[in-house]
């Protein structure tokens, strides 16, 4: 939970930087320059862990994550963002946790559950919100919409991607790779990189070594750290308090008072959030009459509340006593939760 809050902090102050560097830099320009300073950083920080190349199973995965996640979203979504308006750019890029959801349900059989699903939806319902307050009416291109949909598909392929080359590879080794092959990939964009680095700003430059180093670099390691431990499904809809905080960063930062509507969205996100983290009832778990679970308490032994054993405990076979049944438990109904 730490390392996800660390990333999603991370993230929601991106945003704010993005805003002051995507004036000066082009889409392409701005993605290559923050994955290679995020490339250098995490090459130091792997020759100081002495941590060599990854393992041969974990390369798929790190390639894919790579190519699509580092590579094809961020220059996809920055050309979104210079097409349609910030609210608009918001509520499709914010798709992106649900497809996780249903991938990494489908493909790696993480299954679908109901608390998720309605944590999702209610942080996604705050992101619209969200995003229409923030609207400001700007215009909005098919174009635009499409990219923003590309670079919403893109990050939730590249993050089910990356969670079977976790079994593998470290946090630092994915996340390292992964970005150096999004680097490799915009490299085309070499030459406005460095035609658009001496016109911008120092403020403008300052701020694209600040996306490749906290928001790439160790914002995407401590993601990994996280998604190694959960499930994609779950670590795809703790994004959703991006929209919060950022429109609480925009307001500390920018002097950008948020409407009343905004701060409901953005609470509607954290809600979901906070949904989306509960457990539900197991589906295995049967109410028995009398008190008590069929599931049982996992006590020592593998012997469970009500006499019923746990699961995963070796039954003993003995002679039932009188007024018990053959699997010598009290002849008592037993009715389904």
């Amino acid at each position: 939970m730490a390392a996800a809050a660390v990333t999603v902090v991370l993230w929601a102050s991106a945003f704010v930087s993005i805003r002051d560097a995507g004036e000066h830099f082009s889409p392409g320009a701005l993605a290559l320059g923050r994955l290679l300073a995020g490339s250098v950083a995490l090459a130091l920080l792997l020759v100081v862990r002495r941590e060599g190349l990854p393992p041969r199973a974990a390369w798929p995965g790190i390639a894919v994550s790579g190519a699509l996640w580092f590579g094809v979203y961020m220059v996809a979504l920055n050309w979104g963002e210079q097409l349609v308006d910030a609210g608009t750019a918001a509520m499709v890029v914010n798709v992106g946790p649900m497809l996780i959801a249903l991938l990494s349900g489908w493909l790696l059989k993480e299954g679908f559950p109901p608390m998720l699903l309605a944590g999702l939806a209610v942080s996604f319902a705050g992101a619209v919100v969200v995003g229409i307050s923030m609207s400001d009416g700007g215009s909005s291109s098919l174009g635009g919409v499409l990219l923003c949909l590309l670079a919403a598909a893109t990050y939730a392929s590249g993050v089910v991607s990356q969670k079977p080359a976790l079994a593998h590879a470290s946090p630092l080794q994915a996340t390292a790779f992964g970005c150096m092959t999004g680097a490799v990939l915009c490299l085309p964009f070499t030459w406005q990189l460095a035609g658009q680095v001496g016109d911008a700003p120092l403020s403008a430059t300052a701020n694209m070594v600040y996306l490749g180093i906290f928001p790439t670099a160790l914002a995407f390691t401590t993601w990994a750290y996280a998604l190694a431990r959960t499930t994609a499904g779950k670590m795809g809809a703790t994004t959703y308090a991006v929209p919060a905080l950022v429109v609480l960063m925009s307001w500390a930062a920018l002097g950008e008072v948020p409407e009343v509507p905004t701060l409901l969205g953005g609470a509607l996100c954290l809600a979901g959030v906070a949904v989306s983290r509960r457990r539900g009832i197991r589906p295995g778990a049967r109410v028995v009459a009398g008190g008590g679970t069929a599931a049982g308490s996992g006590a020592a032994g593998g012997a469970a509340a009500d006499g019923v054993p746990a699961a995963g405990a070796v039954p003993q076979t003995r002679e039932p006593r009188p007024g018990e049944s053959a699997a010598g438990q009290p002849a008592r109904e037993e009715k389904p939760c």
